[in-house]
């Protein structure tokens, strides 16, 4: 898939995606809507990351991880770009295998339609 990944930098269109559908998982929740001002051509997709999770080394591995299997499931699955994504991490992204979290990552996205 071709597709431009963007992040979202409003905080209305972070505000209308907590409040949209959920899937929730061992290693986040991923919270996804349609967005009425959104781009269908760009895959709108951020990350959060609390300071729960540890310090900004632990923070950035997790947002370093996450942007890795989501350009790799960007190309390998059909992903529906009429959403609007929004992953809110567990602690236990950073402490468990990557290769367990892209599993995981790959059914759920795989599963929203």
């Amino acid at each position: 898939m071709k597709s431009i990944i963007r992040s979202l930098s409003k905080s209305n269109d972070f505000k209308q995606l907590i409040l949209g559908k959920k899937k929730v998982n061992k290693y986040s929740t991923i919270c996804f809507k349609k967005l009425s001002n959104k781009d269908n051509r760009k895959f709108n997709i951020s990350f959060v990351v609390k300071k729960k999770i540890g310090n900004a080394v632990m923070r950035n591995k997790a947002k370093r991880r996450l942007r890795n299997i989501i350009h790799n499931i960007s190309k390998d699955l059909k992903i529906n770009l009429n959403y609007s994504y929004l992953l809110i991490v567990k602690k236990n992204l950073v402490q468990d295998k990557y290769q367990n979290v892209k599993n995981i990552l790959y059914e759920e996205f795989n599963n929203i339609k």
